[in-house]
This record gives structure tokens, C-alpha cells and sequence, in this order.
């Protein structure tokens, strides 16, 4: 789960979505170098760099927090589509994790799944189609 000063970050215009890192290259090689290509734009807060812990390499993106907006906007203008490490980069706004399923209610909140899980609906469809083939024959 996020702190709420992570989310306010994420939220603002200072903070960086960098895709595209080459998964190949050491995380603090990418650390740096991403400090050094970003630094003209201004001063930088943070740079987090998300870990695939199962691989031992990092997830091939990292976000970057700038002190000012207008210099996150800059770094937007001048680096989404450049290349690093030969990959084509991907810079732009960071947004939170957002989750859209398509529905704003639980699947168990409905009574069908409820039957479904349980093996009710299976048993109530033989039943009435039973019943009804009883209902015709006489």
C-alpha cells in the first residue's frame, strides 16, 4: 500500500513515468545514468527504480520525481522517444495504479455467484428442467 505522501506525488506533476529501460542493465547503472540524462531538465527528488525480486533485475521502468513541474514537463518534451542503453524511452506523467475491472461491484455481491460457487445453480437448472419434462409428459 502507498503513503499518502507517495500518492500525493504520484498525483502531481513532478513525478515521471520512465519505460523502456533495458531489464539487461544493472539496477544502479540505470540509477545513474537516468540521474545524469535528467538532470539538465533540473533538480531531482527522487528516482525509485520497481525490483523484479524473482529475476534479480529491476521491471525495465523507474519514476522520477522533479522539484518543479515546468522542469518535468520539459524533461517529458525532450525524452519521450529518446534512446537509452539502445531501448526507445517512454516518458511521461506518473498516474497511480489504477484498477478497472468494468464493474464497480464485487463478483460475490451478486446471488449467481454465490449459486455458481456453491453448485446451487447446477442443481436448481436439473431440477426445473425435470420438472418441467414431468409438466409436459402429463
Amino acid at each position: 500500500m502507498m503513503s499518502s505522501s507517495q500518492t500525493t506525488t504520484l498525483h502531481s506533476r513532478r513525478a515521471l513515468y520512465v519505460g523502456g529501460l533495458d531489464p539487461a542493465v544493472k539496477h544502479q547503472t540505470i540509477e545513474t545514468t537516468l540521474r545524469a540524462a535528467f538532470l539538465p531538465f533540473g533538480p531531482i527528488h527522487n528516482i525509485e527504480i520497481p525490483m523484479d525480486y524473482a529475476a534479480g533485475t529491476h521491471k525495465g521502468f523507474a519514476f522520477l520525481e522533479f522539484v518543479d513541474g515546468e522542469d518535468a514537463a520539459e524533461a517529458i518534451y525532450n525524452m519521450d522517444g529518446s534512446e537509452l542503453f539502445g531501448k526507445t524511452l517512454t516518458v511521461n506523467i506518473a498516474q497511480a495504479e489504477q484498477m478497472n475491472l468494468g464493474s464497480n461491484k464485487a463478483v460475490w455481491s451478486t446471488e449467481e455467484w454465490f449459486k455458481e460457487q456453491s453448485g446451487m445453480k447446477e442443481d436448481e437448472d436439473r431440477n426445473f428442467h425435470g420438472k418441467n419434462k414431468e409438466t409436459v409428459a402429463t
